[in-house]
């Protein structure tokens, strides 16, 4: 990834508040692997300056992953992200389905890190949720912020199927959603019948872009 903390500054189109949230759940929602602790002990710097609902929100997902265990930590976020396709964090899942516009929305997303001067991450999706988030926190907040606001739908789908798993993420996800304009009734809309359908799909599943990184893991259905 591609953190920086001395990066977070105040800049045009975000917050100081919101790129703190962003890098503190970049931080929550990567897997809990043995750098967790020492990620907790970052978020708790970055929440020393967060204030209001947002603190509390990535608090509460910080705690509980200071409380569980390492291995049942670990494994739940693979039943919760990776087998279920509901709570994935690749935003282009929704947007894009299992067609061929899938690979093109994938590359628009490697293309605004290039143009930021930054290169797609090594090992992940430039899709993924927090990859999203540090970018838009230590990068580029404005184009970053795009990223977000344009899939904002998808984070909707993504923070109700938490909390319906009753997953301790679901408050970071929110949190972030707190960053963001509020939906509006169509996207709103749009969302719950995302959650209902699913995304879309057709028979063709090629697409005209071809990843050098594949996922860390395949997704899958629950």
């Amino acid at each position: 990834m591609m953190r920086l903390l001395s990066r977070i500054r105040p800049a045009p189109g975000a917050s100081l508040q919101d790129r703190l949230v962003w890098q503190a759940a970049s931080l929550l929602l990567a897997y809990p692997d043995e750098a967790l602790t020492q990620r907790l002990d970052t978020v708790e710097q970055l929440r020393a300056h967060v204030t209001g609902r947002a603190s509390d929100l990535l608090g509460r997902t910080a705690a509980a992953l200071r409380e569980a265990d390492p291995v049942a930590a670990a494994t739940s976020y693979v039943d919760v992200f990776d087998l279920r396709r509901r709570s994935t964090m690749y935003l282009t899942y929704w947007t894009g389905g299992d067609t061929r516009n899938r690979g093109s929305e994938i590359h628009a997303f490697a293309q605004v890190y290039r143009a930021a001067g930054a290169e797609p991450p090594v090992g992940e999706m430039p899709d993924h949720l927090p990859v999203v988030l540090e970018f838009a926190a230590t990068v580029d907040p404005e184009a970053g912020r795009r990223l977000l606001v344009e899939h904002r739908v998808p984070i909707d789908v993504l923070r109700e199927a938490l909390t319906e798993a009753g997953s301790p993420y679901a408050h970071t996800v929110d949190a972030v959603c707190g960053t963001l304009p509020a939906a509006t009734d169509q996207e709103l809309r749009r969302a719950a019948r995302l959650a209902q359908d699913g995304p879309p799909a057709e028979a063709i599943g090629l697409q005209p872009f071809t990843l050098t990184v594949p996922p860390r893991r395949d997704e899958g259905d629950r």
